[in-house]
């Protein structure tokens, strides 16, 4: 019996369930078939294995970084053999010197970003020069992984929010401008939550390209021979004079002062490469601010064989947050690191001047 003596008819009951029925699938057909279109995406296409959603595979990264460093190489010789650098100045450093812009850096720059942008979108990528999304080029990559690096790096997912990708398209600007084209390389680096763990080396003017990823493998080696009493100590061009005279009270007068340019070029001199025009050091140290994309990737490559590339006081750089480096650096390998901070104490003072 109803309240207040009202009857519900059979029919009645029947059109209310139904009406309810209808407001229900109404309601959860669109999430049903959403999650349903999820499902299905979510599943790799043609039965190959690819990253599960949100996270990147650490191989196919070093070979797209390979890829990016060599045709970015290409823009930035392109240009410097036609001599259409269209020069102008960017800026001044802290030191106060000129910093030089070209259509080298900005075409290198251009072609690395899109192409490890379209193969990585989730992926956060830092570059030296700014992205004008007004010049977006349209680059794709068809996901093949060259045979020395299949032989030497297995697969390795890492979630794509731990990753940062540092961009130096065209390593030694000042010297490009110069004509001193040994000294020129693009760089890629790959950070996984602030340590560099893949570094790519690329000289686009002998098309030399050194590359090595932490725990996994690489195509580049470390000398065999080092001499730590009086060791050769590779600089900026500019830093030469800050630096001998330190260096020389430490190590003595035997020590060897060897100005050059470019950060890639300078990590180089540390390894074991077959160029008639790279320099041989045993340690690397720059005395003041620099950024981060300059050294990112020599300091992966020195990871992965072993090496060390700190602050002057002996700090590890985190490749997160800020885009430079306050404290100087000294990257070393097969040496005894710590000593050699420690020889080296007036050198940290000299970074903030």
């Amino acid at each position: 019996m109803a309240p207040m003596g009202i009857r519900l008819s059979p029919l009645g009951m029947a059109v209310f369930c139904l009406l309810g029925l209808g407001v229900l699938y109404h309601l959860y057909s669109g999430f049903l078939a959403g999650r349903f279109a999820f499902f299905m995406l979510s599943e790799p296409a043609g039965g190959g294995a690819e990253p599960a959603r949100g996270s990147v595979d650490l191989r196919e990264l070093l070979a797209v970084s390979v890829l990016a460093a060599v045709r970015g190489g290409e823009e930035v010789k392109r240009v410097r053999e036609g001599n259409v650098l269209n020069a102008k100045a960017k800026g001044k450093t802290r030191e106060g010197a000129e910093e030089q812009l070209t259509s080298g850096d900005l075409l290198s720059n251009r072609r690395m970003f899109y192409l490890l942008k379209a193969a990585f979108p989730a992926v956060q990528i830092n570059s030296e020069e700014r992205v004008d999304t007004a010049d977006q080029e349209t680059v794709s990559w068809d996901r093949t992984i060259p045979e020395d690096i299949k032989e030497k790096i297995q697969p390795k997912e890492v979630p794509a929010e731990s990753v940062t990708v540092w961009i130096d398209p065209l390593d030694a600007t000042q010297e490009y401008t110069e004509d001193l084209r040994q000294y020129v390389t693009t760089m890629v680096c790959v950070a996984v939550n602030g340590k560099p763990v893949i570094g790519v080396i690329h000289k686009p003017f002998s098309a030399y390209t050194a590359w090595a990823m932490v725990d996994g493998g690489s195509n580049v080696k470390a000398r065999s021979s080092y001499n730590e009493k009086t060791p050769r100590i590779i600089v900026s061009r500019s830093h030469a004079g800050k630096v001998e005279q330190v260096a020389r009270q430490t190590f003595g007068n035997k020590t060897v002062i060897i100005p050059a340019g470019g950060a890639g070029y300078k990590v180089l001199a540390l390894l074991d490469v077959a160029e008639k025009n790279q320099e041989e050091a045993d340690v690397y140290i720059h005395v003041t601010y620099i950024k981060k994309w300059d050294i990112c990737a020599g300091n992966a490559v020195l990871r992965a064989l072993g090496g060390h590339m700190t602050t002057l006081t002996g700090e590890e750089i985190s490749y997160t947050g800020s885009d430079g480096n306050e404290g100087g650096l000294i990257a070393s390998i097969n040496m005894n690191h710590k000593a050699l901070i420690e020889k080296l104490p007036d050198l940290e003072k000299t970074s903030h001047k």
